[in-house]
């Protein structure tokens, strides 16, 4: 091969290297517009849902707060600085039936989403309300079928406990310190409305006071 030839062939090999070389760059930069241009996308999508998540979360809680404030539909409520708070022996007269507050005996019912088969005494049970829990009870207008609704619900709430009144007027009575609602069924929504409001809710004396350690039987 002539020296114009090799030259000519190697001048050939340095402009395709020379072309392989910008060919290169060109993906490079592409790439790193793409890089750039997906991550510029992913960072505003995850500002744009984190600022989603947080109103979602701010309005979640404002509605909270509204509902905490807005009393259940029925339910009678009694001033809690007029319910009595000290530790008594012996039965108390009550004003009202089942007992939202007052004197109470020392011991609490234990009312880790107890169910008691059987009555349990009024004074024991007010001790629990102090500690934040919500007492149902219920009479013999009360079917089967919704006695294990109720006892399946209050089962699984800490802060409740359940047991028969067979004095009560009212077929399902679910009571929290200073507040009282009565319904025909167990199916009712605002049961689970008040058990939503009021288990360790604003009305609660004590919080933070144990439901377990109590009581187990009358």
């Amino acid at each position: 091969m002539s020296k114009s030839s090799k030259k000519a062939a190697a001048e050939a090999r340095r402009a395709k290297v020379e072309e392989m070389r910008r060919a290169e760059k060109a993906r490079d930069r592409r790439n790193r517009i793409i890089t750039i241009t997906v991550s510029t996308v992913i960072v505003a999508g995850l500002i744009g849902w984190g600022g989603y998540a947080i109103n979602s979360a701010n309005e979640k809680d404002e509605q909270q707060a509204a509902a905490a404030k807005k009393p259940v539909s029925g339910e009678k409520t009694w001033d809690a600085k007029k319910l009595g708070r000290t530790h008594v022996k012996g039965t108390v007269d009550y004003p009202m039936n089942p007992p939202v507050g007052g004197d109470h005996n020392k011991a609490w019912m234990t009312c880790d989403g107890t169910v008691y088969t059987k009555p349990i005494a009024k004074e024991n049970a007010v001790h629990s309300l102090e500690h934040g829990a919500v007492w149902v009870t219920y009479n013999d207008k009360v079917t089967d079928a919704d006695i294990k609704t109720l006892g399946d619900k209050v089962s699984k709430t800490p802060y409740t406990l359940m047991s028969p009144d067979k004095t009560q007027t009212g077929a399902i009575t679910l009571s929290a310190w200073g507040h009282q609602l009565s319904v025909d069924k167990a199916s009712d929504p605002r049961v689970e409305q008040f058990l939503t409001k009021y288990v360790q809710g604003a009305q609660t004396p004590e919080q933070g006071a144990t439901c377990s350690g109590g009581l187990t039987a009358a």
